[in-house]
Order: structure tokens, then C-alpha cells, then sequence
């Protein structure tokens, strides 16, 4: 990756499982008001053991892995690699 963003690379879930753990990090920094950098390194254990749960909950219910080897653009590519064979062959007239 030269040019690109991390999160570009990253599916939709993973995204999302991701932007809870920042989240959550966040709102708990604020309520707790971390002052050194054992406690900063606390709330980030804490948020993102929200977003750790949450994957877990999601994988169990699911039976599919959140966490993809796939980067979204080939995801993106195969759904439309799967669209374009499922149209119908045009005739140049």
C-alpha cells in the first residue's frame, strides 16, 4: 500500500467493528479523563474490548468471520464480476 488509506482496504464490517472501537475509546476517555499513560493505555484496552465482544457476538450469531482476507476492493470486484456475468450478452448492432 503506497497511496492508499489502511481503511480502504478494510470490508464494511470491519470498518464498522472498527469505528465502535474508536468510539467506544473515545467516550470512555472523556468520562474517565486519563491523565498518564498507563490509564490512556487502559482505555484503549477497554474500547476496544467493546469492539472485541461485539465481533464475537456477531461471528457467534452468524457463523461468518467479521474479519475478511479480503480488502474491500476485491470485494468490490467480485460483486461486480458476479453482476456483469449475470447480464445478458449484448449484440452490437
Amino acid at each position: 500500500m503506497k497511496k492508499e488509506n489502511l481503511r480502504d482496504n478494510m470490508t464494511n464490517k470491519e470498518l464498522v467493528i472498527n469505528m465502535l472501537a474508536e468510539l467506544s475509546t473515545k467516550e470512555i476517555s472523556e468520562t474517565s479523563n486519563p491523565e498518564t499513560m498507563t490509564e490512556h493505555e487502559d482505555v484503549a484496552r477497554r474500547g476496544g474490548n467493546i469492539a472485541r465482544e461485539a465481533r464475537l457476538k456477531l461471528e457467534a450469531e452468524t457463523g461468518k468471520k467479521v474479519v475478511s482476507p479480503l480488502n474491500a476492493k476485491g470485494v468490490l470486484k467480485i460483486e461486480s464480476d458476479n453482476k456483469n456475468s449475470n447480464e445478458p450478452d449484448k449484440i452490437n448492432e
